[in-house]
């Protein structure tokens, strides 16, 4: 024995917010359930909605359930992220606190030292990709220095610009009559 519908709709109602359906799955769902009322078979309701008789009855169930916003399709959750918020915090730590080179082994940070890092501090085994992806989403940049010796002169540098005279110069006005067509 199939579910029955509601009871507090019927098929012009269903129509009606099918023509307002902002999501197409949810205007497909609400006309094959309109249908149902209507007094087609379940079957007929699948062939409308173009799938099979148990996703049908899943449709009924949900409307029963929540009306014809229980119909609209939500966001797949996806796969849990590797890392927590605990290992996020440690993350953060570990790059504003900077390597110690003697004990890190490194003076400065790459992804693939900070991907070694978490494996060995919490176990947990990310690609670079993933960890660039972490980094960026707490306002990490990539940014590297330029290179500056230590005993380097600050009047030193002036020495070393180069100089050159203006290449670009005005050039004259053209008479009207010169100018080319």
């Amino acid at each position: 024995m199939p579910i029955a519908l509601r009871t507090d709709f019927d098929a012009s109602a269903l129509r009606r917010e099918a023509r307002r359906a902002k999501d197409a799955g949810q205007a497909r769902r609400l006309l094959a359930l309109a249908a149902i009322y209507d007094g087609a078979t379940r079957t007929e309701a699948a062939r409308i909605g173009g799938v099979t008789l148990q996703i049908v009855r899943d449709w009924v169930v949900k409307f029963n359930a929540c009306g014809p916003s229980g119909l609209i399709a939500g966001k797949a959750p996806g796969k849990t992220p590797r890392l927590t918020d605990d290992h996020r915090a440690a993350l953060a730590r570990m790059v504003e606190d900077g390597p110690i080179p003697a004990v890190h082994g490194v003076v400065r940070w790459r992804l693939v030292d900070l991907c070694q890092w978490m494996f060995e501090e919490h176990r947990v085994v990310v690609s670079t990709q993933t960890m660039s992806r972490e980094l960026r989403a707490m306002s990490y940049r990539k940014l590297t220095a330029r290179p500056k010796h230590h005993a380097q002169a600050a009047h030193a540098i002036e020495d070393f610009k180069k100089a050159f005279p203006r290449a670009w110069r005005r050039s004259h006005k053209r008479k009207a009559s010169a100018a080319r067509p």
